[in-house]
């Protein structure tokens, strides 16, 4: 604390020193610029005391919490998903699944002890035996059940909210 007015705060604001105060207290007894600076100090904090902090209005604390949380309000929530890559992909699944299906039933063949599988000699494929075992097949098969599994999920959390927001 270098100037005069720093050293007469602290001592106002009694943050100095116990050495400190009694260093000043001898200074504004024998100093005069000490003891003239001392008052002029002493009766602006006094004023400042007898100030009222200023308020906001209710009103105006009021539209800035409105202004806030309608900023927030805008925001979304989630990223938007495009409910046409969603379909699509849906299809897709639907699609796959529904030719397995048409495939498998066409190519059984029951016999009295068993089922063979028999397919015409005009139709080739390709040995996918490597590519689609049982464990690959019931993966696709678990995944896809997954799948509708969330989608009816979702689709009953949409109707109860709808149903909830109804009056």
């Amino acid at each position: 604390m270098n100037t005069i007015e720093e050293r007469l705060w602290s001592y106002i604001d009694g943050t100095c020193s116990e050495g400190e105060r009694q260093a000043i207290d001898t200074l504004i007894a024998t100093d005069e610029a000490y003891r003239a600076k001392f008052e002029e100090l002493l009766s602006f904090d006094q004023e400042l005391v007898k100030m009222e902090a200023d308020e906001p209005s209710m009103g105006f604390t009021y539209n800035v919490m409105e202004s806030i949380r309608a900023e927030h309000a805008r925001q979304p929530l989630k990223a938007a998903i495009n409910k046409k890559i969603i379909r699509g992909i849906g299809i897709f699944f639907i699609a796959t699944i529904s030719l397995m299906l048409i495939l498998m039933l066409s190519t059984l063949h029951p016999t009295a002890d068993s089922f063979s599988v028999k397919l015409p000699d005009s139709f080739k494929v390709t040995n996918l035996t490597n590519l689609l075992n049982g464990k690959v097949l019931s993966v696709f098969f678990f995944l896809d059940t997954v799948l509708a599994l969330v989608w009816v999920d979702a689709w009953l959390r949409r109707r109860r909210a709808k149903h909830a927001l109804k009056p």
